[in-house]
C-alpha cells in the first residue's frame, strides 16, 4: 500500500506533553485529596478532557456538579497552558522533527487528530506549526476511541482514509484508527497495550518514510509519463 497522507496524534507520539498534562491532573488530584496511582497514568491515555476528570474523580464523580466539573476541568486546564510555555523544539520526540520535515519536503498531507484543546499552542511552542495542513477539532468529534477526529483530519486534507496512515500511543486512538474506514494504524510505545496497531514502533525514529509514501511530486511525474506514453 503507498499512503498519500500522515495524521498524528500530539501527546505521546510528537512530544511528550502527555507528561504536562500527567503533572496538572495529579497536581489537581492531590488538591482534592484524591488518590494517584501508575494504573491512573495509563487510563488517562487518549482521553478527552472531561473523560479524563472522570477517571480522577472515580468514585467521588457524583460528589460533584456538572458545574463544579467544568471548573476543575478548567482549573487544570490553566495549570496545562503555563506548563505548555517551557516547551521548545527541543522536547520533539525522537524521530518527530525529522519525520515531519521529510513529509513536508515530499509536499505530503500532514494533519493532527489530537483530542487537546490546546494542540494549536503546544505545536507553536514546538516550532511545527508550519508542518500541519490541518488540526481536527476535539470539540467537533466524539472523543476516542469513535473514529471521528480521525475522519474529520482525513477530510480536511482531502484524501481518502483509507489513503491515510495514522500514528497513535493509546489504545482508545489505535481503536479509533481501525474504525476509521480502512485507515492504517501505527502504534508508538507499549506493545502489549497496542496489540491492535497494523505496526509497531517504539518511537517515530524507526519509521522509514520511503516504505510507506509516493510523494506528490513523483506521483505527479508518474502522471506525466504515463500521459507522455498514451500520447506517443
Amino acid at each position: 500500500m503507498i499512503y498519500r497522507a500522515a495524521i498524528f496524534d500530539l501527546d505521546g507520539v510528537i512530544a511528550d506533553t502527555a507528561r504536562l498534562h500527567l503533572i496538572a491532573w495529579q497536581q489537581l488530584a492531590e488538591g482534592l485529596n484524591l488518590p494517584w496511582t501508575a494504573d491512573t497514568e495509563e487510563r488517562l491515555k487518549g482521553l478527552e478532557r472531561m473523560a479524563s476528570l472522570e477517571v480522577i474523580l472515580g468514585e467521588k464523580s457524583s460528589n460533584y456538579t456538572e458545574e463544579a466539573k467544568i471548573a476543575l476541568a478548567a482549573r487544570k486546564n490553566s495549570r496545562y497552558q503555563e506548563l505548555i510555555r517551557s516547551l521548545s523544539p527541543a522536547d520533539l520526540l525522537p524521530g518527530a522533527g525529522e519525520l515531519l520535515a521529510w513529509l513536508n519536503s515530499q509536499h505530503i498531507p500532514v494533519g493532527l487528530a489530537s483530542a487537546s484543546k490546546n494542540a494549536p499552542a503546544v505545536l507553536e511552542a514546538l516550532g511545527i506549526s508550519r508542518c500541519f495542513s490541518v488540526i481536527a477539532d476535539p470539540e467537533k468529534s466524539a472523543p476516542k476511541p469513535a473514529p471521528d477526529i480521525f475522519l474529520a483530519a482525513a477530510k480536511g486534507l482531502g484524501i481518502d482514509p483509507e489513503f491515510c496512515i495514522a500514528f497513535e500511543d493509546a489504545p482508545a486512538g489505535v481503536s479509533a484508527i481501525k474504525s476509521a474506514d480502512g485507515m492504517t494504524a501505527v502504534g508508538i510505545g507499549n506493545p502489549d497495550s497496542l496489540k491492535d496497531a497494523d505496526y509497531m514502533l517504539d518511537s517515530l525514529e524507526q519509521f522509514v518514510p520511503n516504505d510507506f509514501f509516493l510523494s506528490v511530486l513523483a506521483e505527479s511525474g508518474m502522471r506525466q509519463n504515463k500521459d507522455l506514453a498514451v500520447n506517443e
